[in-house]
């Protein structure tokens, strides 16, 4: 089943009829960027008062006290949503340009196509921004993110699922499915999606659910390495690094535009693109620094 719409979830559960037409997709979406920005908040909170995160050198810093960080990181929370959908949506709509020059108004204003690696790469871009114009250390301030982000991704597919938006996967191969695991982890038909679409039995991939459970094991390994040894940058290398793995695994798996001399969907090249520079930046930066108090306080 697929609730595409809030007033279909209560129907579903409750039988009442209530009108209630907030996207699933929407709700959940926010809802993830809020936890997410309290992971973040809770980390900068650390960093801030072992004195990890103050910029001597910056001129005219915007944020000079705790209060301010807490405002800082509100702020913060609401560009990355706005500008990670906008990123997700302009990318989205590049990857199908013949579609766009075809009929414009239906590939920009539909319900479905977001490409997560463009919403990732044109957030990180404004992070960096609002985090230099705010007076603070850039490389703290983006470990501190990188889990976060892996949080939100992970709680956002939630939206996907339950509203059914056409990020399932391919036909489900049933003589490969494990006898252990129930067949709706392995076989969805989204009766109901918000795409109208008829999905025939066995079903779909439900990749959504998937990659939840992946996305929240790594975030649970990045919350756990806070703590680590190397060079302030070296943790959000490292989310770059599995993020671009994560998604490298899961696209041969998912129903995409496939295209250029690798047969690969844009996920895929800018996911490779993602995971060289990451591993670049995570062998750079794995120098062994002094541990901080801040640090002290979180080490297992």
């Amino acid at each position: 089943m697929a609730f595409p719409y809030l007033e279909d979830l209560v129907r579903y559960l409750t039988g009442l009829d209530l009108p209630l037409p907030i996207p699933m997709f929407g709700l959940s979406l926010v809802i993830a960027v809020m936890i997410a920005v309290h992971a973040m908040r809770v980390e900068l909170r650390r960093l801030w008062d072992g004195g990890e995160l103050q910029n001597p050198a910056a001129v005219s810093p915007r944020v000079t006290s705790r209060e301010q960080l807490e405002d800082f990181v509100t702020s913060f929370g609401l560009w990355m949503l706005f500008t990670g959908v906008a990123g997700a949506r302009l990318f989205s709509i590049l990857e199908n340009l013949p579609a766009l020059f075809a009929d414009p108004a239906s590939v920009i204003f539909t319900r479905s196509g977001f490409n997560v690696i463009g919403g990732l790469v044109v957030a990180t871009l404004v992070g960096i921004w609002l985090i230099r114009r705010a007076g603070l250390k850039v490389l703290p301030a983006m470990d501190a993110a990188g889990p976060a982000m892996m949080l939100g991704y992970a709680l956002g597919r939630i939206g996907c699922q339950i509203s059914g938006d056409g990020d399932w996967g391919l036909t489900a191969n049933m003589a490969a499915k494990p006898s252990w695991l129930p067949t709706w982890l392995w076989a969805q038909t989204y009766e109901g999606n918000i795409l109208g679409e008829t999905i025939p039995a066995p079903g779909v991939y439900p990749t959504p659910i998937w990659e939840i459970t992946v996305g929240l094991l790594l975030f649970a390994l990045l919350w756990r390495l806070r703590a680590h040894p190397f060079t302030k940058g070296w943790l959000f290398a490292l989310y770059v690094v599995l993020a671009s793995l994560e998604r490298l695994w899961i696209e041969p798996l998912r129903v995409n535009e496939r295209y250029g001399p690798f047969d690969a969907s844009q996920a895929q090249y800018l996911s490779a693109i993602a995971l060289v520079v990451g591993l670049v930046f995570l062998v750079r930066l794995s120098r062994r620094r002094q541990v901080t108090p801040a640090d002290a306080e979180v080490a297992p």
